[in-house]
């Protein structure tokens, strides 16, 4: 096995979802900042990047959804967004996401560290290798090293709960689950449920970026009935006010863990996720499909 490096200086990709991207933007009204529109092979990403410095780190900031939320789940451009944080030297990804809870411990408002995935999504193109044999290793698809940071900074905050790990399932929506369907998700070990995280998490780990993902509950999900005489206006007005909470506290943990990133400088294994995946013969690949892919797979050419 290849000895595992661990990039440096670590660049980190923040990609913001529903109310984590508007909160993040606010966030830089007065910092400097510089703004990237790259192309890729898979198009153009989800939104313009916006590369900034936060605690002496390099920071890259991208909007899952686009400028104003006009992209829906199966919509973003994941192969896209994830070839340009890349090809722009990113070494880590910290995704964020809403998501309905599939457990009772798991409040609106709280914060999870994702640590396992279900995948459900039939409709998103799920690789960047379409014509070579490409099998990344993918049992753990959250970052340790990147988890082990983010609790590091939890801990230091005793007024935040996030809690440690959580399986997150996603689903191909735009529509949400039946109930049946949420009641199964729940009999398959499923603690939170989301419509963005895959493929997401995957090309990360084909592009051997190390990943984490923090979920904010906005809601129960449909397993759990809703109290009586709640009119769906009231429901949705909670929702966005959970909503607003989690990205709160989600951007509260990111600039206390952004405070002390001596644990990114450790090897993650996402780093050489590829190193024993390629298992094409390489003389027999086309030349222009490795220049084209060179971002992310060519230091192994």
């Amino acid at each position: 096995m290849p000895r595992m490096t661990s990039p440096t200086p670590s660049t980190l990709a923040i990609i913001g979802g529903s109310g984590l991207a508007d909160a993040l933007t606010q966030t830089l009204d007065n910092a400097p900042t510089t703004t990237h529109t790259p192309d890729t092979p898979f198009g153009q990403p989800s939104s313009p990047i916006t590369e900034t410095t936060w605690s002496d780190t390099r920071v890259l900031l991208l909007q899952r959804h686009g400028p104003g939320h006009t992209l829906n789940p199966s919509a973003v451009p994941y192969r896209a967004n994830l070839f340009a944080l890349k090809a722009l030297g990113a070494t880590h990804v910290l995704a964020s996401g809403a998501t309905g809870s599939l457990r009772q411990h798991l409040q609106p408002g709280q914060l999870v560290l994702a640590d396992q995935f279900i995948d459900k999504t039939t409709k998103r193109a799920n690789t960047f290798y379409e014509h070579a044999a490409v099998h990344a290793e993918f049992s753990e698809p959250c970052c340790p090293v990147m988890r082990r940071w983010l609790a590091a900074a939890a801990d230091r905050m005793p007024d935040l709960t996030v809690h440690p790990t959580g399986t997150y399932v996603c689903m191909e929506g735009p529509t949400f689950s039946t109930k049946a369907e949420s009641e199964m998700h729940r009999q398959w070990g499923g603690d939170l449920i989301g419509m963005t995280a895959m493929p997401e998490a995957r090309l990360a780990r084909e592009a051997e970026l190390a990943y984490a993902l923090i979920a904010m509950p906005t809601d129960y999900d449909c397993w759990k009935p809703h109290p009586p005489g709640n009119d769906p206006m009231g429901l949705l007005q909670e929702i966005i006010g959970n909503l607003q909470t989690a990205s709160a506290n989600n951007l509260a943990l990111i600039k206390e863990a952004l405070s002390d990133t001596t644990l990114l400088q450790e090897p993650s294994p996402a780093h050489d996720a590829l190193a024993l995946g390629i298992w094409s013969d390489k003389s027999q690949l086309d030349p222009e499909e490795i220049a084209r892919l060179a971002p992310l797979w060519g230091r192994h050419f």
